[in-house]
C-alpha cells in the first residue's frame, strides 16, 4: 500500500467522476471528488461519497475454490484452479465446438479485463459468446447510433449540457441515478435560463427543476417523437440544407411519422398526455437550436427500444442538431465501464475496436492483427439467448465476472435453473456469496476497486485511469490476468503474454488504428505508443485521440458520418406497443428501475451504513387508484406476481406514480431479503435488433399479504430469524437493522424472542413488555451498559420510529433517559430523534431537517446552511422542497 493521495475514477454509474483516494500511515482511506477533473470538478454522490465505507474486507472472497456446489468447497492454488478450467473448457470445445462454452462479463470490469476475454473468446476460442451485463442497460443506444450514423458514436459531451438552451430528459431520472450531471444541469439552468423537459411515465426526483413534465403513456415514446418530427415538418423547423448535404432516408422517416402520429391531439390521446403540454414541448424544441435530448434506460429497456432511441435521433438529423455546441442525442450509460466494453467488442454481436461481423474485411483485419487463425466469424448469443442456450444445455460452460446475473437478468428463476444444469460454471467475483456464486462449480478470487489498474470510459467518451491504492487482499488477482492465464494454458501463450495492463492498453489502442484510415470513429493512434510511465500517468482523455490531433474534435461537426456514404441515415419508425399488454389478470404495469443511494445488487453499496439509511426496504410503489383497488394499504405488505415469478415488498402509496403502473426497484435479492428479486416477474421479450429486455414493461398484480404480525428487529449480530416469511437486513452504523412479518404467530412470543436474541456474550440485562390482547410485544436486551438487540412486534405496521433506537447503539453506555425509552421506543424530554436518513452525505434525518424549518430556515440554502443537507450531491434537494412546501 502507498500512502498519500491517489487519482483514480469512481466505480459506479457511467458519469465516471474522477476520485482522490487519500491513505494514511494507519492504513485509514479517505474519498473526496478530484477538482480537476473534467466529469465532476470535485463532486461526489451520496455513492461516491460513501465509498471508503465499503472497502473492509466481510464477505471477500480471497481465494479460489472448487467442487463449489458440495456442501464443504475445496481451496485450492490458482495453477490447480486454472489447469482445471482450462482443461474443462477444452474438453467441451473438443466434443460440442466452440459455442458450448461462453462469458458473460461485466461493465464494472475496466476496459484491458474485457479487451483479453474478448480477445480469447473471439479470436482463439473461436466463438462470438461472450456477452455483458452491459446489454440489459445501453445496448438499445448502441444499435441505434449504428443505424444513423453508421457506428456506435455518442457525439455530445458533458459540456453541451452546459451551453444547450433546452435539455429533454427521457426515461432518466438524473436526480438519483446520475447526481453529478443532475447538478451540471441545475447550475446551468441557474446560470443561464435552460429549459428542462421530462418525459417520464413516473413524477420523479428529476421533475423538481422541470419547466415541463409529460408523463406519457408507458411505452408510447415513438408516436410521441413521431408526431415532434411531424411537428417541425408541418411547422418549417427543419433544416433542409443539412439534411440535403448529410442525410439520407428524410422522406420515409416522415412518411411513417405522419401515418403514426398525424396530428397533435392523435399524438396527444395515443401517449395519454394532455394537448397543451405536448404543444408546449413541440414549440420548446422546434424554437430552441441548442438541443441536447438526454435518454437512458426508460428507453433503451424496451422491445421498441432501438426505435425510440432513433425517433429521438431523427428529431436532431431533421434539424441539424448535431456536431454543434449545445447540441445532440445524448445517451447515458448506467455502469463505469459500459463504453470501454462497446469499445473492445465486449458485446456478442461485435467483433472488437468498433468493427463489427457485418463485413469480410473487419475479420481478416482483427484476424491479422492477432494473429488468430481460428477467429469467430459470426455473432454470438447476447445475453438473453445466452442464458437460454444454457438451460437448453447448447451452452454447457460459462464464466461469469463481476455480475449477478441470477438476480438481474429477466426471467430470473429460469436463469436459476440454467445455471443449476450447466455442466460448468466459473464465477470470478470479489464477493464470496452473491445469488450467482451459489450455482459455480469454481470461484476465483478477484481484486476490487483500489486494489487494481485499468482504464474506463464514461458516457461522453472519456477515459479515465482507475489506479491501485489498497493492498491486494488474501490471493485475488485482477481479471485480465486470469483470462490471459486460462488462454496460455489452453495453448495461446504466444498471445497472452502479458504482464502489465498498460501493455493491454497499448494493443488496444493499436488494433483501434489498425488499417483505419479514419474510416472507423474509434481511434486512439495517439495514444498507441504510451509507455509504462505515461499510462501510469495519463489524464482523462476523449476519443477519438489521432497521433496528429490529441484534442478530440467535435464528432460530425463536419456533417460526415460513418456510414459508406458518409451521410447519417433518418430511420422511419412504426410504433411497436409494448410486448405484452395488461389484461384483467394482470391489469397494472410493472416499472423497475434504481433508487438514489444502492447500486445494482448491492454486493458494494449495502456496506455502508448511510447508503441504506433513505430506502431500506424493498417496494411497491402505486398510485392511491390502484392500491384501493387493489386493497391494499400504505406501510402493510403486498405481493407482487406476473406470468414469470412474485415477490413480497412494502406497499407505498404515491400520487406521483401514474395510474395503472407500479414501480419496484431492482436492487433487492436473496442475500438482504426474503423475496424481493424483482427481475424474477420482469418478461424475458427484447428489442429484436438490440437484444435489451424489456424491463419497463410487463404486466403484474398487486395483492395484499395477509401478515397476522409486523415488526422490526435491531441488533448488534448477523442473526438468521426464523419462522418469518417476510424479513429484509440493512447494515447500520453498529448494528443490523430487521423488517419483518410473520403468517403465524409463535406460541409465545417471550420464548421465541429468547431463543433469537440471548447468548452468553458479557452480562445481559433482559426487559420485555407483552400485551397479549393487543397483540403487541417488546424486548430489549443490554449487555454491559450497551443496547445488544431489541425487537418491537404489532399486529399492523404502526411500529415506533427506528432511527433513535437505532442511534442508541452508538452510546457508549446507555443513558437513564434511553433506558427509560427503551420499551416505548420513544425518547424520553431531553433526548431527539433524527429521523430516517434524507441527505445520505451528511446523513441528516427528515425530523433534524423538520425542526430545523419550525425554526425559521425558509429554503434549501437555508438548511444547506445550517445542516449541510444539499451541500454536495443534491439528488436529496427535490425533497427538501417537499418538506419546505409541506410546512
Amino acid at each position: 500500500m502507498s500512502y498519500g493521495d491517489v487519482k483514480t475514477t469512481c466505480p459506479y454509474c457511467g458519469v465516471g467522476c474522477g476520485v482522490i483516494a487519500s491513505v494514511a500511515a494507519d492504513g485509514v482511506v479517505s474519498v473526496r471528488g478530484d477538482p480537476e477533473h473534467p466529469a465532476n470538478f470535485g463532486r461526489l454522490c451520496s455513492k461516491g461519497s460513501a465509498l471508503a465505507e465499503t472497502l473492509d474486507l466481510d464477505g471477500r472472497l480471497l481465494y479460489p475454490e472448487i467442487n463449489c456446489r458440495n456442501a464443504a468447497p475445496t481451496r485450492v492454488s490458482w495453477d490447480v484452479a486454472l489447469d482445471h478450467i482450462a482443461q474443462k473448457f477444452q474438453s467441451i470445445i473438443a466434443t460440442h465446438g466452440p459455442d458450448a462454452v461462453a462469458f458473460y462479463v461485466s461493465g464494472q470490469l475496466c476496459t484491458e479485463d474485457y479487451y483479453v476475454a474478448n480477445k480469447l473468446m473471439k479470436g482463439f476460442i473461436g466463438a462470438a459468446n461472450i456477452d455483458t451485463n452491459s446489454r440489459l442497460c445501453m445496448s438499445s443506444a448502441v444499435a441505434g447510433y449504428k443505424r444513423a450514423f453508421g457506428s456506435d458514436t455518442v457525439p455530445c459531451d458533458y459540456q453541451d449540457l452546459e451551453l444547450a438552451d433546452l435539455i429533454v430528459l427521457v426515461g432518466a431520472n438524473m436526480a438519483w441515478c446520475h447526481p453529478v450531471l443532475y447538478q451540471r444541469i441545475r447550475a446551468a439552468r441557474e446560470q443561464r435560463g435552460t429549459k428542462i423537459v421530462v418525459i417520464d411515465p413516473r413524477k420523479t426526483a428529476t421533475c423538481e427543476f422541470a419547466d415541463l413534465h409529460l408523463p406519457l403513456q408507458p411505452g408510447t415514446d415513438t408516436t410521441l417523437f413521431n408526431g415532434l418530427l411531424n411537428f417541425l415538418r408541418r411547422e418549417d423547423y427543419l433544416d433542409f440544407a443539412f439534411l440535403e448535404a448529410h442525410t439520407e432516408g428524410f422522406a420515409a422517416a416522415l412518411n411513417a411519422a405522419r401515418a403514426s402520429s398525424p396530428t397533435l391531439p392523435s399524438v396527444a390521446q395515443a401517449c395519454g398526455l394532455d394537448p397543451a403540454s405536448v404543444a408546449e414541448f413541440y414549440r420548446m424544441f422546434a424554437r430552441s437550436t441548442a438541443t441536447v435530448t438526454l435518454y437512458s434506460q426508460g428507453v433503451n429497456q424496451s422491445s421498441a427500444g432501438v426505435d425510440k432511441c432513433n425517433s429521438i435521433i431523427n428529431c436532431h438529423l431533421a434539424t441539424g442538431r448535431i456536431g454543434k455546441p449545445g447540441a445532440g442525442p445524448f445517451s447515458i450509460t448506467g455502469q463505469p465501464n459500459a463504453m470501454g466494453g462497446r469499445e473492445v467488442g465486449g458485446l456478442a454481436n461485435q467483433l472488437a475496436a468498433h468493427m463489427d461481423f457485418d463485413a469480410t474485411a473487419n475479420i481478416e483485419r482483427v484476424a491479422r492483427f492477432w494473429s488468430a487463425t481460428n477467429i469467430a466469424r459470426k455473432p454470438g448469443l447476447k445475453a438473453v439467448d445466452l442464458f437460454d442456450a444454457i438451460h437448453a444445455g447448447g451452452v454447457k460452460a460459462v464464466w461469469i465476472v463481476a455480475t449477478n446475473p441470477a438476480v438481474s437478468l429477466p426471467d430470473a428463476n429460469k436463469v436459476r435453473a440454467a445455471l443449476q444444469k450447466c455442466e460448468f460454471v466459473v464465477v470470478s467475483d470479489c464477493v464470496r456469496a452473491t445469488d450467482t456464486t451459489q450455482y459455480a462449480h469454481v470461484l476465483l478470487p478477484a481484486a476490487a476497486w483500489g486494489e487494481k489498474d485499468g482504464s474506463v470510459t464514461n458516457s461522453e467518451r472519456r477515459i479515465s485511469r482507475q489506479r491501485i491504492f489498497l493492498d491486494v487482499p488474501g490471493e485475488a488477482k485482477p481479471d485480465w490476468w486470469m483470462f490471459a492465464q486460462v488462454a496460455q494454458r489452453m495453448g495461446h501463450a504466444h498471445a497472452f503474454g502479458y504482464d502489465t495492463p498498460a501493455q493491454i492498453f497499448r494493443e488496444h489502442a493499436r488494433l483501434s488504428a489498425f488499417e483505419n484510415e479514419d474510416r472507423r470513429d474509434f481511434n486512439l493512434s495517439g495514444l498507441a505508443q504510451l509507455d509504462d510511465a505515461g499510462y501510469r500517468q495519463l489524464a482523462p482523455v476523449t476519443w477519438p485521440v489521432h497521433a496528429a490531433e490529441p484534442q478530440a474534435p467535435r464528432l460530425f461537426s463536419d456533417g460526415k458520418f460513418f456510414t459508406p456514404n458518409r451521410k447519417a441515415r433518418l430511420i422511419p419508425i412504426t410504433p411497436r406497443a409494448p410486448a405484452h399488454a395488461p389484461d384483467i389478470e394482470y391489469p397494472l404495469i410493472l416499472n423497475t428501475g434504481r433508487v438514489r443511494d444502492q447500486w445494482h445488487t448491492m454486493t458494494r453499496t449495502a456496506k455502508a451504513p448511510r447508503l441504506n439509511a433513505h430506502e431500506v426496504e424493498p417496494c411497491v410503489t402505486l398510485h392511491a387508484r390502484d392500491a384501493q383497488q387493489c386493497g391494499v394499504r400504505d406501510g402493510a405488505l403486498a405481493h407482487v406476481a406476473s406470468r414469470w415469478g412474485s415477490l413480497l415488498a412494502r406497499v407505498r402509496i404515491s400520487d406521483e406514480q401514474r395510474m395503472g403502473s407500479v414501480f419496484v426497484p431492482i436492487h433487492w435479492n436473496d442475500q438482504f431479503a426474503s423475496n424481493a428479486t424483482v427481475d424474477a416477474l420482469v418478461n424475458p421479450v427484447v428489442d429484436p435488433l438490440s437484444g435489451q429486455p424489456e424491463s419497463k414493461h410487463t404486466p403484474v398484480r398487486v395483492t395484499p399479504h395477509a401478515a397476522a404480525w409486523y415488526g422490526f428487529l435491531l441488533s448488534r449480530r448477523l442473526l438468521a430469524v426464523p419462522h418469518v416469511n417476510y424479513w429484509v437486513r440493512a447494515k447500520g452504523q453498529g448494528y443490523y437493522r430487521y423488517e419483518l412479518a410473520g403468517a403465524a404467530k409463535p406460541d409465545d412470543w417471550a420464548d421465541w424472542a429468547r431463543a433469537l436474541l440471548c447468548h452468553s456474550d458479557g452480562k445481559a440485562e433482559w426487559s420485555e413488555f407483552l400485551d397479549k390482547r393487543a397483540g403487541r410485544y417488546r424486548a430489549a436486551r443490554v449487555v454491559n451498559n450497551q443496547l445488544e438487540s431489541c425487537l418491537f412486534v404489532a399486529p399492523d405496521p404502526a411500529l415506533p420510529s427506528r432511527t433513535w433506537l437505532a442511534g442508541l447503539f452508538e452510546q457508549e453506555l446507555l443513558s437513564d433517559s434511553a433506558r427509560a425509552g427503551l420499551l416505548s421506543g420513544k425518547p424520553r424530554q431531553g433526548d431527539s430523534d433524527a429521523g430516517e436518513v434524507v441527505c445520505a452525505c451528511f446523513g441528516v434525518g427528515g425530523k433534524t431537517i423538520q425542526r430545523a424549518i419550525e425554526n425559521g430556515a425558509d429554503s434549501v440554502a437555508a438548511l444547506g446552511e445550517q445542516l449541510q443537507a444539499g451541500t454536495n450531491c443534491g439528488s436529496c434537494i427535490p425533497e427538501l422542497k417537499k418538506m419546505l412546501l409541506r410546512d
